[in-house]
């Protein structure tokens, strides 16, 4: 139990005891309060690590023990690419006896949050962090009459340096892989991986991009599992293991589990899987509707695949209206959207033809998809975030080249568009359905 209020207790962090602060120097070390002791009650640490620009953070942890909890709700340690508080550059909560993996940040910059509650005391942790290089060098040897051409793409995300193996994972969207992905994942592995407690968090979103593994009856062997809920104790989603993907898994409420398990023997590639918050996922089966970044039209948090797919039935169009967007601007060393961008796909997949892609602050034409299905996917990256964007979108029957979307003129189908309802596509229909909602709206 906590001591009383006014009360001295050894636990108690005293005045002198060395908690958080700046970091700058080229490497350094730091520990929770009186490591290798207990570290004391209701306590708070940030560090903040500075290094010179243009080169990153290795952070790396000797001694980690802190208090358990399915979702690190007590005693934990959070460690951010960048500024502390930014849920957008969280990379992981940690808690229990397993330590974080290293980690080397997307730039020049990286906190450690440390945190304690009034009930139960470990030892705490140790870590070490030095300052690392982005620029990789190649020696290449060629034949003279051979002229190369390079192209490197260095997306702006963290590196784990170590197998990640579970983790407390709370932003609005993410990406997961098996140890080792893309190569055979090690034998006797057990991870779980707990997603949720983004602020106004919904239900999330699954999607396995790639996924093989050990098969077998039952999946006895090696296998991942899915559960509703933050621990196993949640409603069982699924059983999965061998070559096929796993189907797109919603849960019922904002957190969601994943467990991965091996068996001593017989490995695969395993898998790499993302997740929506219901923020940064939605569907829109309805005519017409409007939808927006997360936030806006506050700053959109860092660290963002965000998706809204719009899926009308066969003989629809989609045509979607720009209201508003202010994203990350151009890289002025390309010109190219590398940074933040907003792209449309044709079909509903990204697999479908691009439709465009977005970024700046710019005033847009609408686009219209040639299929009945239009996919908009929003990337964020760690650094520099804006308002974001405001979209609107109506659908409509193809028609004539020169007319484009067209609807019935009975007044009937009019307060059916009205109304959000479908109705279907058929010859006949004279009328431009974006020209009516423009006189209507």
């Amino acid at each position: 139990a906590s001591p009383g209020k006014g009360t001295s207790h050894p636990l108690l962090c005293p005045p002198g005891i060395k908690c958080g602060g700046v970091l700058s120097a080229p490497s350094g070390n730091f520990s929770s309060p009186n490591f290798p002791g207990l570290y004391p009650y209701e306590t708070e640490c940030m560090w903040l690590i500075v290094v010179a620009e243009g080169s990153s953070v290795l952070l790396s942890f000797s001694h980690f023990e802190l208090e358990y909890h399915d979702t690190c709700a007590y005693d934990y340690l959070q460690v951010y690419n960048g500024a502390a508080r930014d849920r957008g550059n969280l990379l992981g909560t940690f808690c229990g006896h397993s330590p974080p993996p290293p980690f080397s940040s997307a730039w020049h910059v990286m906190a450690v949050v440390f945190h304690s509650d009034r009930h139960v005391a470990k030892h705490g942790f140790a870590a070490a962090y030095r300052k690392g290089s982005r620029e990789v060098w190649w020696s290449l040897s060629i034949h003279p009459s051979i002229h190369p051409s390079l192209l490197f793409h260095c997306p702006h995300h963290p590196c784990l340096l170590a197998d990640a193996c579970g983790g407390q994972l709370t932003g609005l969207s993410g990406e997961i892989t098996s140890p080792r992905y893309p190569e055979s994942y090690p034998n006797d592995a057990e991870c779980h991986w707990s997603i949720g407690g983004a602020s106004g968090g919904g239900p999330l979103t699954l999607v396995f991009a790639d996924f093989q593994m050990e098969g077998g009856q039952g999946c006895g062997f090696d296998y991942v599992a899915l559960f509703d809920g933050p621990t196993v104790t949640a409603p069982h989603l699924g059983r999965y293991c061998g070559s096929a993907r796993p189907p797109r898994t919603i849960s019922s409420t904002p957190h969601l589990l994943i467990v991965f398990k091996s068996d001593f023997n017989i490995g695969g590639r395993g898998f790499k899987a993302h997740f929506y918050s219901g923020e940064c996922q939605e569907v829109f089966t309805t005519i017409k509707g409007n939808f927006s970044s997360p936030q806006y039209p506050n700053f959109y948090p860092n660290n963002l695949k965000c998706q809204w797919s719009i899926q009308l039935p066969p003989g629809y169009q989609v045509k979607v209206f720009f209201l508003d967007m202010e994203l990350e601007g151009r890289s002025s060393l390309t010109g190219g959207c590398d940074y933040d961008h907003l792209s449309a796909f044709d079909g509903g997949t990204e697999n479908g033809s691009l439709l465009g892609q977005w970024c700046g602050r710019e005033s847009l034409a609408s686009i219209t998809s040639r299929s009945n299905r239009l996919l908009l996917v929003l990337h964020t990256d760690r650094n520099t975030a804006k308002r974001g964007f405001s979209i609107s979108y109506v659908g409509g029957c193809e028609g004539e080249k020169t007319r484009g979307f067209l609807m019935g003129q009975n007044p009937k189908a009019r307060d059916q568009l009205k109304h959000h309802n479908l109705v279907p596509c058929s010859s006949g229909h004279s009328s431009l359905a974006s020209t009516w909602l423009s006189r209507q709206t």
